[in-house]
């Protein structure tokens, strides 16, 4: 995406590169993990190929609410923290709130390049169960996921609901959070950042907690460097996706937390760290620590 906002010409790069995947899986030519990860999803409904359902990692039954909650596939399988967090948060606000009969939102399959048909089934399946519970506003951990229902839902089915990232829910919040000495900086996710541009309010939020003292990394906001684990490249390439997180930690040398709101951030990041003293963590489970 810094390919687009770099491109004096305003070529959608992204797109042609998507659309070059398709084309070459529509060919058969496809890397053995990406596949497998296909594979999951389309058995499963998750990349990680998880007989549970979502619903039940989140020990909670679907009904009717005004608030409904997207975990996404990785803080519901594997960065539990982060939905048991987003739950907690939304417990303690009193808010009228339902979990929903999740599958993947279709991002990892839209990445990779893989039949478009099936994303759109996806799309629908999932749009129907959470408008089935009379949802007014949907509220999502996943960066990723986010974007599918802001930007990619709507070009293929109708979204009767507001879409909000977890973050832009907080922000609209009275928070009153305890005091956290320290410093640190905000990883914008790509997704979250140069796709949707949310930029303000993680920034925000985190500006709510006392004594906290934060500072920006050289390059932030719409100039901030990709983790390097998304599009498909931590699972194809991972010693290159741990490369291009370190490159984002040694940015980061100032501050003892890096935070940002993407599950694939936090995992990637953390793994880039290295055994560095900087804590990785999600916004939102910060919040919970602290409210």
């Amino acid at each position: 995406m810094d390919c687009e906002r770099r491109c004096p010409s305003k070529v959608k790069i992204v797109d042609i590169v998507e659309l070059c995947r398709s084309d070459l899986v529509k060919n058969g030519h496809i890397l053995s993990k990406h596949k497998a990860i296909a594979d999951n999803v389309m058995k499963f409904g998750n990349p990680f190929g998880e007989k549970e359902k979502v619903v039940d990692t989140l020990g909670k039954k679907p009904k009717k609410a005004k608030i409904g909650y997207f975990s996404g596939c990785t803080a519901a399988y594997r960065n539990k923290a982060t939905s048991k967090a987003a739950l907690s948060i939304l417990d303690k606000l009193k808010a009228d709130y339902t979990v929903v009969d999740e599958t993947c939102c279709g991002s990892v399959l839209q990445r990779i390049g893989w039949n478009n048909d099936d994303v759109v089934e996806m799309m629908k399946k999932n749009v129907n169960s959470i408008a089935g519970l009379g949802v007014e506003t949907l509220v999502l951990s996943c960066a990723g996921c986010y974007r599918m229902f802001k930007e990619e839902y709507p070009k293929y089915v109708k979204v009767p609901f507001k879409v909000l990232h977890m973050t832009e829910f907080l922000a609209t919040q009275d928070l009153k959070l305890k005091a956290r000495k320290g410093t640190a900086t905000y990883h914008d996710p790509c997704h979250l950042g140069r796709h949707a541009h949310v930029y303000e309010e993680p920034r925000k939020v985190i500006k709510m907690i006392p004594e906290l003292t934060f500072k920006e990394m050289e390059f932030n906001k719409s100039t901030s460097h990709c983790c390097g684990g998304g599009g498909g490249v931590r699972s194809a390439f991972p010693e290159h996706s741990k490369t291009i997180a370190q490159t984002r930690i040694d940015e980061a040398s100032f501050a003892d937390t890096i935070i940002t709101t993407c599950p694939f951030c936090v995992n990637n990041l953390s793994m880039g760290a290295d055994g560095k003293n900087v804590k990785i963590v999600d916004l939102t489970e910060l919040v919970d620590e602290l409210l």
